[in-house]
């Protein structure tokens, strides 16, 4: 049980390193094509290497306050606090995940943008809500993630769209 302890205590260090908030559309891009393709491998895949982008960076040697002030909410959030906030939570996240994957399956570009664009304003949301001042250290990654992710969307959107006009025959 030890080396459970020292490990998560590893991770959680790890995650101190704000580039672990930032690679974010390394996954939600994967997971939307693997949606795509209808590969459930490759959804499942993404799904469980998504939790290792918490360890992938070393610790930083002076994290930000904020970010630190925003982790320790995090970690009591997970550790102690309310049962059913926690529920919700993963009720939510579950949510996002199956609209996010259901409407690139369905090829429903629009219903997409929507979920993810949705999903990430309510994780600020409720980082504020639950957290309050300290919350908002999650803004400028989840704008980040937005960005990253909306642009390459609408752009394979837009090359789709221009390759099924030039296919058409005239």
């Amino acid at each position: 049980m030890e080396f459970l302890t020292d490990f998560l205590e590893w991770v959680w260090a790890r995650h101190h390193n704000v580039l672990s908030w930032y690679v974010r559309p390394l996954f939600i891009i994967p997971f939307c094509y693997f949606a795509y393709k209808r590969n459930l491998v490759g959804i499942l895949l993404t799904l469980l290497i998504l939790p290792t982008s918490l360890f992938w960076f070393p610790t930083p040697e002076r994290p930000d306050p904020k970010v630190v002030e925003y982790l320790a909410w995090e970690r009591e959030f997970v550790t102690g606090g309310d049962l059913g906030a926690k529920l919700v939570l993963i009720l939510l996240v579950t949510a996002f995940f199956f609209a996010l994957g259901a409407a690139f399956w369905k090829r429903r570009y629009w219903y997409g943008l929507a979920a993810l664009n949705a999903g990430t304003l309510l994780k600020v949301v409720w980082s504020v809500a639950f957290g309050g001042e300290r919350g908002w250290a999650s803004l400028l990654p989840s704008v980040v993630t937005l960005v990253v992710c909306n642009g390459i969307i609408i752009a394979v959107m837009k090359w789709q769209s221009r390759r099924a006009l030039r296919s058409r025959p005239v």
